[in-house]
């Protein structure tokens, strides 16, 4: 099922005689065209647009395409950038699996390190790269260090976008309604983000 087309306004311009621009204004795509443009070109150079920003959000926002396999191939190839330098004793764990999972109530993601198990929450599916790359750092520390004391912290931190990616996850939070913590507040044997 495709995504609804977003609302689309087409500004004219006489000052504008051969050059076409878009971009965003919260929901709405603004299109600039030269005032002389046909009806037929303007709805040409519409689609044209909104196929750029699709591809252009599609490449930003790697989730939303991605199947498990491609997710497990994403977090491998994190820890080999990230935590395979700082391991004290050869690379990294790696887990047995990481998959996406229906919405968690009160989680981004979660690990159970005993099975060496990564959950991804489908509400990341939209989320910017930088930001699921974090979410993955977060749950492969997890791998080595249950809990979030010190040698979780500085380990998290080998990933140089975490502190941007938690504050980009606080306001998703605030504006999701749900309460989403990425606290480990009664859990076990599985940490989450």
């Amino acid at each position: 099922m495709s995504e609804p087309r977003p609302e689309v306004e087409v500004r004219r311009s006489a000052r504008r005689t051969r050059t076409v621009s878009w971009r965003r204004e919260g929901a709405t795509v603004v299109v600039s065209i030269p005032a002389s443009m046909s009806r037929t070109e303007e709805r040409r150079w519409v689609d044209e647009a909104l196929r750029r920003l699709e591809r252009s959000d599609a490449r930003r926002r790697p989730g939303r395409r991605a199947g498990d396999a491609d997710l497990a191939a994403r977090a491998d190839a994190l820890a080999r950038a990230h935590l395979d330098p700082i391991a004290p004793d050869g690379p990294w764990p790696r887990p047995a699996s990481v998959r996406w999972t229906r919405p968690m109530r009160t989680r981004w993601a979660s690990c159970t390190p005993a099975e060496a198990t990564i959950r991804v929450s489908e509400r990341l599916r939209d989320v910017p790269g930088w930001v699921l790359d974090h979410v993955l750092v977060h749950e492969l520390v997890h791998l080595r260090e249950p809990g979030h004391g010190p040698a979780f912290r500085a380990a998290e931190a080998a990933y140089p976008r975490s502190e941007r990616a938690i504050g980009y996850l606080e306001g998703l939070s605030a504006g999701a309604g749900p309460e989403i913590t990425g606290t480990d507040e009664g859990t076990d044997d599985t940490e989450d983000a």
